[in-house]
């Protein structure tokens, strides 16, 4: 399988870690990569899901990450220097003999869940399978095993970024992603590609 990337302003091989942008689907990962993408730094896709209404920019995802659990990482040698999403579900199944560097989302939780049904709608399945306080309880379980498990990897290190609060106030936050990746980005590319018209599912 071929690999799309775009243009980046640095030479891939300087950078001996993997960027990854992980969270929980619908947290902002892809609004993550647009920027990171924006900002100069090569995002790796293969461009087999398409923009659609939910993701009018695109996903910027690699289809073959789902293989990461049946012990498919070889490749992921060939992110080095780059970015690549990665649904937090998957994170426990990175090669343990690669460097990252993870960029976490975080995002309240209700408009994650109102975020997931819409698309759920969308796609024409049923968004009601499992009720909220459910969804919201598993979560929560999800994400406290996910961050314990980081902690405790010295491959990886790890910056949590707050999507609403980064969509509200972007500068603060660009400037810290910049300084986690090296300062190898254009933090002004980066503001431009911030877009708060698909901020669209709002916690009340």
């Amino acid at each position: 399988m071929s690999f799309t990337h775009t243009q980046t302003q640095q030479t891939p091989s300087a950078f001996t870690y993997v960027t990854v942008v992980s969270g929980l689907p619908r947290s902002g990962t892809s609004m993550m990569m647009q920027m990171l993408a924006a900002g100069g730094l090569s995002a790796m896709t293969d461009a087999i899901r398409q923009a659609d209404a939910d993701n009018p920019r695109g996903y910027f995802e690699v289809e073959r990450v789902k293989r990461l659990k049946d012990g498919d990482g070889a490749w992921m040698s060939e992110a080095q220097g780059k970015a690549i999403k990665i649904i937090s579900a998957l994170l426990e199944h990175l090669p343990s003999n690669q460097r990252y560097k993870v960029i976490f989302m975080q995002r309240t939780l209700a408009e994650t869940l109102a975020s997931q049904r819409k698309m759920l709608i969308h796609r024409g399945e049923d968004p009601a399978r499992i009720d909220d306080a459910e969804l919201t309880r598993l979560f929560q379980k999800h994400l406290q095993k996910v961050e314990a498990w980081l902690a405790g990897q010295p491959n990886i290190t790890v910056l949590y970024v707050n999507y609403n609060e980064m969509i509200a106030a972007p500068s603060p936050f660009l400037a810290q992603i910049n300084r986690f990746l090296d300062q190898r980005l254009d933090s002004e590319q980066m503001l431009a590609a911030v877009d708060r018209t698909l901020y669209r599912n709002r916690a009340a």
